[in-house]
């Protein structure tokens, strides 16, 4: 059973930002998730109740899981910097 993948208008407008190079990556991630969104460099995120990120390269999607519904909310889309944990 697949995952329903919701993405926020502020992540969509991170998205934009980024260079096509990057987009075509993280986009195939985000789909991926609704098969496993538990696959491939995932960790959850402390402090945030079923909060999750997925590294993709330099990039980080952060999402929350509603696991009785199966829907998947990516709310964040950022480059990893020295200044971003």
């Amino acid at each position: 059973m697949t995952w329903k993948i919701r993405v926020a208008k502020t992540a969509e407008k991170q998205l934009r930002r980024i260079p096509q190079k990057d987009i075509a990556r993280i986009t195939g991630a985000i789909d991926s998730m609704g098969v496993d969104p538990f696959g491939g460099d995932v960790v959850k995120l402390g402090g945030e109740d079923s909060a999750w990120r997925r590294r993709i390269g330099n990039y980080r999607i952060k999402y929350r899981l509603f696991a009785g519904e199966k829907i998947i909310d990516v709310y964040d889309i950022e480059r990893r910097t020295s200044s971003t944990y």
